[in-house]
């Protein structure tokens, strides 16, 4: 192993940004992968979101096997994880703020593949490939196919959200300028991000097809809040549709696209946990969120 003092030591200009809750069980996976990237990041910036486990100790026992990395704690009232990342970018002090979540794992050429892609492309913001990591295996899922789908990389990622947020690097001024996660959104607080730093003039995104990263689905995970997510991301995408007016022939048409994928998505994570009753309601239920998505989106554009 290279001596993480010598000045030969690879080292990127990236700050490591992880929000924490309830994590004792999975963070030290994840700092370890982060350790173990063949291009180490400047720092890691750790927020601690109020959590009442082990969480502090379990970052603790794996802070000797850092090999030079920075490593701060941040600690606040439980606010939800765009308040944890908003917190964490404020500490950082690199140009560039690679995410990840506490309970996912960067494979080790992570940082080196993001790195080179954004150094060759000059993109503001880049992200890749990941592993899915279910009962039955490791699935690879194609994020590079979508970005590649007609009509453009902004309105398929509006419509299928195809960006993990484990798997970007970005510029952290440029998310700094726009004001960062919106902290009022318990859920999708990144997929908003992406949409809105990705709608101003003059910033370019690529997604790579390098599964990069593996996705674990924690029970107690964001994801797991099936109501809550589907709130939230109606809401988003009533909020971005005036972007999509801007670049899409038929906006219409691909707002009911994104409104139908965030029932589909709800859908099958009823169903797949066996809530059937619920996956009904949800049908009926879509009879009137999605003609006041609609009509929202009308007014909001109106005005």
């Amino acid at each position: 192993m290279p001596d993480p003092d010598r000045s030969d030591t690879p080292v990127c200009d990236v700050s490591v940004v992880i929000p924490a809750y309830r994590a004792e069980a999975t963070i030290a996976a994840t700092l370890r992968s982060v350790f173990a990237q063949t291009l180490k990041p400047r720092e890691i910036v750790i927020v601690d979101d109020g959590s009442d486990d082990g969480t502090l100790a379990a970052i603790e026992s794996v802070r000797d096997e850092s090999p030079g990395i920075a490593l701060h704690v941040l600690q606040q009232e439980n606010r939800g994880a765009g308040a944890a990342r908003n917190a964490a970018i404020a500490h950082a002090r690199a140009t560039y703020i690679a995410f990840i979540d506490a309970d996912d794992v960067w494979l080790p050429a992570k940082l080196e593949r993001s790195m080179h892609h954004i150094e060759t492309t000059g993109v503001t913001l880049s992200a890749h490939d990941y592993f899915d990591v279910t009962p039955a295996g490791e699935v690879h899922v194609d994020c590079v196919r979508r970005f590649n789908e007609p009509p453009d990389p902004y309105t398929s990622l509006y419509i299928k959200g195809y960006i993990p947020s484990c798997s970007v690097v970005a510029e952290r001024d440029a998310i700094s300028r726009i004001g960062g996660f919106d902290e009022s959104l318990r859920n999708a607080q990144d997929f908003e991000l992406w949409l809105r730093l990705l709608r101003q003039p003059g910033v370019r995104f690529e997604v790579f097809g390098e599964p990069l990263l593996k996705y674990h689905h924690s029970p107690g995970g964001i994801m797991s809040f099936t109501e809550r997510r589907l709130t939230c991301c109606t809401r988003i995408a009533v909020m971005h549709y005036d972007a999509i007016r801007a670049r899409a022939r038929r906006p219409l048409g691909v707002l009911l696209q994104r409104l139908a994928a965030i029932h589909v998505e709800a859908f099958r994570s009823y169903t797949g946990r066996g809530m059937y009753a619920a996956a009904l309601g949800l049908i009926a239920s879509a009879l009137v969120r999605i003609p006041k998505a609609l009509l929202a989106a009308h007014r909001r554009n109106s005005n």
